[in-house]
């Protein structure tokens, strides 16, 4: 560590050039080098910036300004490393004393000082502030290795989300692009109605989970090209809770976000969907959201028992259905978004 003292630079602010050549003769007499002499004090800010000493030798009595100020100027700077400052001075009194430690000061000596004592202040302050450096470059260390794992970690699990939606895609005979489309519109939606940026990310990665649940359900129902039947609509309906129970026990927002999706997407604004027959502002937002983007791209998309409607006729549908499948209000925004939502299937167009 007194290796690294010695390289620390050591910046001494004071308007009388003898008193700084003293110091100076002083401090390269204990093997201090990169010492910063300054007899400008209202410089001191930017030789501090330039130089990022480990210490500051401050006089108080200067004529253009003061001790009191430079260290006011300092502190105005909100460097969590700011070093110690040493106040040498010839005002002996209490007072000056007291108002130089409230203003920043760590130590305060008066002139004349004795060589011995001021060297050893000198070097109990500049190994505390050497501590405390690399105490924070450790913590700065960590905080970037945690960031980097946490960053993977998410890409990693987003990754996953997004596999499980394609695979409950693939099961039901749709593609990759459904799940883009109507993952993006809902993003878009959230974003239209005021959610917060990062809910607005949570949304585009958890709405791909909505239908999670279908990879429990049978083929003979799942693929069937015709009408189901009661009995096995019924079958089909729990998809809702195969993917609840799926994504359930987890306190990750992302997860916690998807169960809801996947749960309450198929309720209707008129309590006649399905599992709880949830209506108007029971059904959480999220559903109401990913309900109107699943429906709309599910419309215009061709599937194994229908052809792929006309987007005006698919609005027209849309609008009918405003009361009774859809939230009103959020009818409203996803008219208002219509071409950004074009946009998005232009982007992602149908196999």
């Amino acid at each position: 560590m007194l290796s690294n003292l010695k390289v620390m630079p050591i910046l001494a602010i004071d308007d009388e050039p003898t008193n700084l050549k003293l110091l100076e003769k002083m401090l390269r007499g204990e093997g201090y080098g990169g010492l910063v002499l300054l007899d400008d004090p209202t410089q001191a800010v930017a030789a501090y910036k330039a130089h990022r000493p480990g210490l500051i030798l401050l006089d108080i009595n200067m004529p253009s300004m003061d001790g009191y100020a430079v260290m006011a100027a300092l502190k105005a700077l909100k460097d969590p490393l700011l070093p110690p400052i040493i106040v040498l001075t010839a005002q002996s009194s209490q007072e000056f004393m007291l108002r130089a430690f409230k203003a920043g000061a760590r130590d305060y000596v008066t002139k004349p000082f004795e060589r011995a004592e001021l060297m050893a202040r000198v070097r109990n302050l500049m190994e505390a502030h050497l501590a405390l450096r690399f105490t924070h470059e450790q913590q700065r260390v960590l905080q970037e290795i945690v960031r980097e794992r946490t960053t993977k970690l998410n890409q990693i699990r987003l990754q996953v989300v997004r596999r499980l939606g394609r695979a409950a895609e693939y099961r039901d005979n749709e593609t990759g692009n459904h799940i883009l489309r109507m993952s993006k519109i809902s993003a878009l939606l959230a974003e239209r109605i005021g959610w917060a940026s990062e809910d607005c990310e949570l949304m585009l990665h958890a709405s791909p989970m909505h239908d999670i649940g279908k990879i429990g359900i049978p083929d003979q129902i799942l693929l069937k090209p015709g009408k189901l039947t009661p009995e096995e609509w019924e079958i089909m309906k729990t998809h809702v809770d195969i993917g609840a129970d799926i994504l359930s026990d987890s306190d990750t927002d992302l997860l916690v976000l998807g169960r809801s999706i996947a749960l309450s997407h198929h309720e209707k604004w008129d309590g006649s969907g399905y599992p709880n027959g949830l209506a108007g502002e029971a059904i959480p937002m999220e559903g109401r959201i990913v309900a109107m983007a699943d429906v709309f791209d599910a419309l215009t998309s061709e599937r194994p028992y229908k052809k792929a409607w006309p987007v005006e006729a698919a609005v027209d549908y849309m609008q009918n259905q405003a009361g009774a499948h859809f939230d009103p209000a959020l009818l409203a925004v996803f008219m208002d978004a219509l071409p950004e939502i074009m946009q998005i299937r232009a982007e992602h167009p149908l196999p």
